[in-house]
């Protein structure tokens, strides 16, 4: 997707299936943070999409710590 994904909005790394909020726009890519805090990570445009309302977490959803590695 080449199209800017807003930041403070939620996206999903479509390369790992990775929830992340967009923090920035930084040196052609998407740098997205886990939901709850965490290291950013970089995502190349093409490989970001936005994240739905389930997804996201909102109401009615159900995505909190999709995907999430090393939780215990």
């Amino acid at each position: 997707m080449n199209d800017e994904i807003p930041r403070g909005t939620y996206a999903v790394d479509i390369r790992t299936g990775r929830l992340g909020e967009v923090m920035d726009h930084h040196a052609g890519h998407v740098q997205l943070r886990p939901p709850r805090g965490g290291l950013e990570w970089n995502c190349p445009p093409e490989h970001a999409r936005p994240a739905t309302e389930s997804e996201a977490g909102l109401p009615g959803g159900g995505g909190e710590g999709r995907g999430e590695e090393g939780r215990s």
